[in-house]
């Protein structure tokens, strides 16, 4: 293996689970049976409306919250397969960084959540264009300044998106530094982790949510789209007659070899933090295992034992230990 130790965050501590979310099933879970609620009431939210530069007319909503004066920086949060501005990782890292003096946006992703009735299209896992538009008209518009530092955080498909925009285009920003979490860095090998049986639930949940999210869309479906859509039996028959047309790939493998993170890791040169569990059930270690990091010295790797799917729901803290991480990676660079 070419993976290199996990490097010291001594701010954050190892990653240890609370009891009793053990193994990477419990720890992912835990974000459906146990859903408390963030409240970001003390941190007023402005709803932006982020037109998308592709001439589709599309346009990304977000939520904007600001911090005090004096503020530390702005944390844009990106939230992963059929999820939006209100999951609860998203919620609860919004609430994590305002907390700390950041200011936060809580982007929803095309065709997600709010941007739903905007939008005739939908994101996908390559689709690292709308984060470079969502963040030029934040900036262009004046609604943030990203003289103090600019953050970028990522979760699942979302994190797989931003490791694209990183490497593709974050050198014309001026990204501070960014965070991975539990990213599909290889795409292929997600899809069929994913449809293995004991992930039979797992795999009928999200297949249910991404029909719904293309069929509720205000985009007129033509009958044959329609029926792609209802009759996708599986994550891989849904990439393969949906994704794959809509967004010109040849298939749905055509997609995953395009748009999977591992092939964009080498060109990232914005330091960034990369936070996987060996335990996640949905995603496979492999391809973080046989990544050769020492070669790209922007990026630092946290292969944690336990964490499961987006979960990293440790002892000492209710924050989850991905927030933590993130924040002393921030800090380290700010040294």
């Amino acid at each position: 293996m070419n993976t290199a130790p996990p490097p010291a965050l001594p701010d954050a501590g190892s990653f240890r689970p609370r009891f009793p979310w053990l193994g990477g099933d419990l720890q992912t879970l835990r974000n459906f049976v146990r859903r408390p609620h963030h409240d970001l009431a003390a941190w007023p939210a402005e709803r932006l409306e982020l037109p998308l530069r592709d001439g589709s007319g599309d346009r990304l909503v977000a939520s904007l919250h600001r911090a005090a004066v004096g503020g530390r920086g702005v944390v844009v949060l990106l939230h992963g397969l059929t999820g939006s501005e209100d999951s609860l990782y998203v919620r609860a890292s919004a609430a994590f960084w305002l907390a700390r003096s950041y200011t936060v946006v809580r982007l929803n992703l095309r065709g997600a959540g709010p941007s739903r009735p905007l939008c005739g299209e939908q994101y996908h896992a390559g689709r690292s264009g709308d984060l470079r538009d969502a963040l030029l008209e934040l900036r262009d518009s004046g609604a943030v300044d990203f003289a103090s530092g600019l953050y970028l955080m990522g979760y699942s498909l979302g994190a797989n998106m931003l490791l694209r925009f990183l490497a593709e285009e974050g050198v014309d920003f001026p990204v501070t530094a960014a965070v991975s979490v539990s990213a599909p860095i290889d795409l292929k090998a997600a899809q069929l982790c994913l449809m293995r049986p004991r992930n039979w639930l797992y795999h009928r949940y999200l297949l249910s949510q991404m029909r719904a999210e293309a069929l509720a869309a205000p985009r007129e479906l033509s009958a044959v789209e329609r029926a792609a859509i209802v009759s996708a039996d599986s994550v891989f028959a849904y990439d393969e007659q949906v994704i794959a047309p809509r967004n010109g790939f040849a298939g749905a493998d055509d997609y995953y070899r395009q748009c999977s993170g591992l092939r964009f890791l080498p060109s990232i040169k914005t330091p960034t933090l990369l936070v996987q569990a060996a335990d996640d059930p949905w995603i496979p270690a492999t391809a973080y295992e046989g990544f050769h990091w020492p070669g790209n010295p922007a990026l630092t790797l946290c292969l944690t034992e336990s964490g499961g799917h987006v979960g990293f729901h440790g002892q000492g803290s209710v924050a989850a230990w991905h927030d933590r991480a993130a924040e002393a990676f921030f800090r380290r660079g700010d040294e």
